[in-house]
């Protein structure tokens, strides 16, 4: 533990100099820290930018964030995906409102008490925000750390996240924890890459790194390889009647549960009986390019489809024009190029 707390300092150094100039740090406001760091899990820096701004533009204050309504909130979270995020995002802000009169608390474990608050968010915001001494472990941080000790432990194991988090509160600076756990992200990020390619020549820390000292940077860190996703096929399709689109919304439970989406069905129904089991009566049916989408688990293998109606029923769909789906409605990630291919079909 005496060797790892040498590389506190030099890290300290190193950030204050080289530090990326980024919107959420330029604050200590817990709020706009916790929405930063919920939007960075799972999305690069520079995709997160305009999100931030304009989430922060349209819900200042999580009292905002509290009383918005989810259509707001789901069209703000378009396109990073993972909308269960920002769900909990929002029920998170009603227990600071309820709980906490509208103030985030200056404690850990009432932080991890927020609806979609883990460890490492609890971490980030209390250590940023609140000067708390507790670790912030992400992917970065198990990357850094084992590779400056050589450690062979499977980083994708939560009990070797648990190490690390009781490890690093050891070595922890009193004075500048919120700097010391951005430090280490920040060498993740910018130098300790992965995939075995660290900028070791300006690493701060590399005299103390087992794993350069050995030549085996690329040995770690160690993680157990990744199940096979499982593959989907649907038929997608781009309805419109001429005047409106149909998009559809999908059940409470599942991937992208209670989001919208263009209409689909499993590929093995036939054509005229999906569309059938869709309300689409009589219809022009026009093949349109094929898409894959990858979720984390699911791949989905995609027939898409364009489809001029001229006869429908009542159904679930939700008929809308152009302007209204495209201003008030979420659409997830797997469906835009397709709606953007049907667009251009129609103009």
């Amino acid at each position: 533990m005496e060797h790892l707390r040498e590389i506190t300092e030099p890290l300290l150094q190193w950030f204050q100099l080289n530090k990326r100039d980024l919107p959420w740090r330029r604050t200590k406001d817990p709020y706009p820290i916790w929405v930063s760091e919920i939007m960075l899990q799972q999305t690069r820096v520079e995709a997160v930018k305009p999100y931030y701004e304009r989430f922060l533009q349209t819900l200042p204050t999580v009292k905002d964030l509290a009383e918005a309504d989810e259509e707001t909130i789901l069209k703000l979270w378009e396109g990073l995906g993972y909308y269960s995020r920002v769900r909990n995002m929002q029920k998170a802000a009603i227990q600071v409102m309820e709980e906490h009169n509208g103030q985030f608390p200056a404690d850990h474990k009432m932080l991890l008490s927020l609806k979609g608050i883990g460890p490492y968010t609890a971490g980030a915001v209390g250590s940023i925000a609140f000067n708390l001494p507790v670790p912030a472990v992400d992917g970065n941080v198990l990357r850094v750390m084992s590779r400056i000790t050589a450690d062979a432990s499977d980083i994708s194991l939560q009990s070797t996240k648990k190490d690390w988090e009781e490890r690093i509160t050891d070595i922890m600076p009193a004075k500048s924890p919120g700097d010391f756990n951005q430090a280490l992200m920040e060498l993740g990020a910018t130098v300790c890459l992965p995939n075995g390619a660290p900028k070791c020549e300006i690493c701060p820390v590399r005299k103390y790194c087992e794993a350069y000292r050995k030549g085996a940077t690329q040995t770690y860190p160690v993680k157990a390889e990744k199940k096979a996703r499982t593959i989907e096929h649907l038929n997608v399709f781009f309805c419109t009647d001429r005047q409106k689109i149909a998009i559809h919304k999908r059940g409470q439970k599942g991937l992208l549960s209670g989001l919208w989406e263009l209409p689909n069905t499993d590929r093995e129904i036939a054509l005229p009986a999906a569309l059938q089991e869709l309300g689409i009566l009589q219809a022009e049916i026009i093949p349109m390019k094929n898409r894959k989408h990858i979720f984390t688990h699911i791949e989905w293998h995609m027939d898409c489809y364009f489809v001029k109606v001229s006869e429908k029923k009542e159904s679930e769909l939700l008929w809308l024009s152009i302007e209204d789906a495209e201003t008030s409605y979420a659409l997830p990630s797997a469906f835009k190029k397709t709606w953007q291919e049907g667009l251009e079909i129609i103009k």
